[in-house]
């Protein structure tokens, strides 16, 4: 090969080389998603926008320097079956890596039955594994006068799936919220969605279940 030859090849080898360096290697990670599929009380119901829980969490994974994108597929007044129906498509449409479920609480307040949720989060469990992700199920619990012995059978639904499909679990929600003495001072006028003041409790609640996946 003549001097002028070797220099092309040269420039084109390290042209490649150049490409090459910016080209993720096999298995790194290129960005992953986190799907929130929840209620009013994840869509900001009657708060600020941007001062809901999810928003911050995006704000706590921001300043940890964790690169997860996080997707609120929420909807208020979503029930179980409306978030069973939505799921596969959001699945194939974002491809998530954690999937954080936050529904039943509007299938208790309607009376429907608890064994017809405990089958529409088991499916949405079961799909969201499917698509390979991790899931963190977020326990519901209603106001005292539905009775205690239908709460207890609320709370063990979800412990019941979330032991069963090996999945992570937030017992209650709002725990520290409507356990509290100051319960009235962080619910908005309808006592049942927790105001503005609520929202870092609701994300503390949440991380304790989230941060041991994300390892």
């Amino acid at each position: 090969m003549n001097r002028r030859g070797f220099g092309a090849h040269c420039s084109l080898w390290l042209a490649g080389a150049s490409w090459l360096a910016t080209m993720p290697a096999r298995g790194q990670a290129q960005g992953k998603r986190l799907l929130v599929l929840g209620d009013s009380i994840s869509a900001e119901y009657g708060l600020k926008r941007g001062s809901g829980w999810v928003a911050l969490l995006e704000k706590r994974l921001s300043e940890k320097k964790i690169d997860l994108e996080v997707i609120n597929a929420s909807i208020s007044g979503e029930t179980t079956s409306g978030g069973a129906s939505r799921l596969p498509a959001l699945l194939e449409k974002h491809k998530p890596n954690f999937v954080i479920i936050e529904l039943g609480g509007n299938d208790a307040l309607r009376g429907l039955p608890l064994s017809m949720t405990e089958a529409n989060l088991l499916a949405m469990t079961r799909a969201a594994k499917a698509a390979g992700a991790k899931v963190l199920l977020i326990g519901m619990q209603v106001p005292p006068n539905y009775g205690r012995r239908y709460n207890q059978e609320l709370a063990a639904l979800y412990y019941d799936v979330a032991k069963a499909e090996g999945t992570g679990l937030v017992a209650f929600f709002f725990k520290g919220i409507a356990d509290t003495p100051i319960a009235s001072s962080l619910f908005q006028a309808d006592r049942i969605h927790p105001n503005e003041d609520a929202q870092p409790l609701l994300l503390v609640n949440v991380w304790t279940g989230l941060a041991p996946m994300l390892n």
